[in-house]
């Protein structure tokens, strides 16, 4: 019996020895030049190991699809994301320490690009225009806005022609036999419309958005954007500031993360990005890792060598602390005291 508590005893004693001899080594390993090796052969050979395997045996689709739908939930209204917000306004807001040309940052050719594919949406925007005039506030607004055209115009032309001699009264009773149709005013141009705002309402939307259509229909509208933007191009790149307080852009800001929070929290998105996430299997579920990262033109080289740079100061923080040990040991102990180990150390 006492030889038996002995050769326990003698077991647990040689587990433990084991133990702290394989902690020792794995720190070894962690600390110092080796470091470098370490995380350079482990990630190497992970990705080798991946490579050999397509994404979709790696990974379960369902469970992706279910931290997606977690991390829409939760994420942006986080206290981390409103920080970085509140950092990326600050940022926006005073713009960069030295200040450089638009036109270094954007080139025109992808302006240019940019530009003919907008225009060539004027059908699909017409058709959205054309959907206004099922509102009659904006029908209203429309008449308005016509309402104080005219108005200008009429204006304009009589400044013009007071400095004309005998013109300048017949363009004052044109002006007041037009005021009786359009009115002087915003309040006489929408007192005379009255009950028949919807017809005249629906009139005037039309018309602007036919002129809209037909401007952007117009050869000279994209010389025009594009000569504005050549002077764009000369203006250095600067903070917000120059436009607005730090208060507006703020409001701005929040009010649209506001939204954000919002609308990714509903089901509707969240079913969105369930449908993303099998999108992204269906297209890519056949590449393995190493094909994928090609398909981005990331290099296999660059993201081990970028893991050998983040890695040092993270693995030397915990060791400092004594945590990397408490890790290593917390995992490799349970092995040493198990009693298949015990029992395998009493037989030697």
């Amino acid at each position: 019996m006492r030889t038996d508590t002995t050769s326990t005893a003698r077991s647990e004693s040689t587990a433990q020895k084991l133990l702290d001899a394989q902690v020792a080594h794995h720190l070894d390993r962690l600390t110092g030049d080796r470091l470098a090796s370490t995380v350079a052969h482990l990630a190497d050979d992970v990705l080798s190991a991946a490579g050999r395997h397509q994404i979709d045996d790696l990974v379960d689709r369902e469970a992706i699809k279910a931290v997606v739908v977690r991390a829409l939930g939760t994420v942006p209204g986080s206290a981390a994301v409103s920080g970085i917000v509140e950092l990326a306004t600050a940022v926006a807001y005073d713009g960069p320490a030295e200040p450089y040309p638009l036109g270094e940052l954007v080139h025109r050719e992808h302006v240019e690009v940019l530009l003919d594919q907008v225009l060539a949406l004027h059908p699909v925007l017409e058709r959205a225009l054309d959907r206004l005039t099922d509102s009659p506030l904006v029908s209203l607004m429309a008449s308005r806005f016509m309402g104080r055209i005219v108005g200008e115009v009429l204006q304009a032309n009589k400044a013009v022609a007071d400095k004309v001699p005998g013109l300048g009264s017949l363009m004052s009773f044109g002006t007041s036999a037009a005021s009786k149709v359009m009115g002087a005013a915003d309040k006489q141009f929408e007192g005379l419309i009255g009950e028949t705002v919807g017809k005249g309402g629906t009139f005037a939307v039309r018309r602007l958005n036919r002129i809209v259509i037909e401007t952007l229909r117009d050869p000279t509208t994209r010389e025009a954007v594009l000569e504005v933007w050549d002077l764009l191009a000369q203006e250095p790149v600067a903070g917000l500031e120059q436009v607005a307080t730090h208060e507006e852009v703020t409001g701005v800001v929040d009010a649209v993360h506001e939204v954000i929070v919002g609308a990714v929290a509903s089901d509707h998105v969240a079913h969105l990005g369930e449908v993303v996430v099998e999108g992204f299997f269906d297209r890519f579920g056949g590449y393995t890792p190493t094909e994928l990262l090609d398909e981005l033109d990331l290099s296999r080289a660059d993201i081990v060598a970028d893991l050998v740079r983040i890695a040092p100061g993270a693995v030397e923080a915990l060791r400092e602390t004594g945590d990397l040990e408490r890790i290593l040991r917390a995992q490799l102990e349970p092995f040493y005291s198990s009693t298949e180990v015990t029992a395998l150390l009493g037989s030697v």
